[in-house]
């Protein structure tokens, strides 16, 4: 494995490798963009065959074409993962292209809008919440679970948030479905894990993502990044180095954590 300085972005640094995970097939919802994309990225440059899952059908194909782009084997599956037949409609295309696959990255899932005081939250926001993190990550998590436990080997990751390990700025729904993402993992990793399967939760704080980059002046950036023990924000690549680690053999003796990608705002 390559290394870098610890203040140094991973988006300028070498990429971590991984000798282990060449030829396998990693499954990885909420992959179209943003922190999903550059994972699908880093799991291709490190020869994963990539199934790739989003909601906006044009975001989809341009992830699909940036790991074409680098020598990579990519499909991608359009799906909404809070819907149940939808995943297991996924499930059965993954499955019959590829076989059950080696990694499931649950990475769907996303804020809905500023928090507001609890008694102001709507009952459609408190669900959208909850079904758009929480929801989504056991749907994949319950339709690719039978296929990887009869091979009796592989590596799950979930997606938290810095969010749900500290109450700060994000939705308080947002939090308690990112809390119920962590606790489900380690629900997993104990049934699991006598099964030959590794289940680990990756847990990002402020990540510069297309979208945080276009709402975020530079301005409010550089007010924010003061608050980071390494003194800037993340970046997606930040977390594919992360989340590539927990699914090599590298981590074959680690299961059921939460690894806080977080420059070190968040210690628990």
């Amino acid at each position: 494995m390559t290394r870098a300085d610890a203040h140094t972005p991973a988006s300028s640094a070498p990429l971590p490798l991984f000798p282990d995970m060449s030829g396998k097939v990693a499954m990885v919802t909420g992959g179209s963009r943003g922190i999903g994309a550059a994972t699908c990225l880093a799991l291709a440059r490190n020869g994963v065959r990539l199934v790739i899952n989003g909601r906006d059908p044009v975001a989809l194909q341009t992830s699909v074409a940036a790991v074409q782009a680098v020598g990579g084997e990519a499909i991608g599956l359009a799906a909404d993962c809070s819907d149940l037949a939808q995943v297991q409609r996924m499930q059965a295309q993954v499955e019959a292209h590829f076989g059950a696959p080696d990694f499931v990255l649950a990475f769907a899932g996303g804020g809905t809008g500023r928090p507001v005081p609890v008694q102001d939250i709507t009952e459609e926001d408190w669900r959208s919440s909850i079904d758009n993190n929480l929801t989504s990550t056991f749907f994949t998590l319950k339709c690719f679970l039978p296929g990887m436990l009869a091979r009796g080997s592989g590596g799950i990751l979930t997606m938290a948030s810095a969010g749900a390990r500290v109450a700060s700025g994000a939705p308080a729904g947002y939090g308690a479905a990112k809390a119920g993402v962590i606790m489900l993992t380690r629900h997993l990793a104990q049934e699991a894990g006598p099964q030959g399967l590794r289940v680990n939760c990756i847990s990002p704080s402020a990540v510069l993502t297309e979208r945080t980059r276009a709402t975020l002046s530079p301005e409010r950036q550089a007010r924010m990044q003061e608050g980071f023990p390494l003194g800037r924000l993340g970046t997606p690549e930040d977390v594919a180095a992360a989340s590539l680690f927990l699914l090599s053999d590298a981590s074959a003796w680690i299961t059921g954590v939460v690894l806080d990608v977080a420059g070190g705002r968040v210690m628990v």
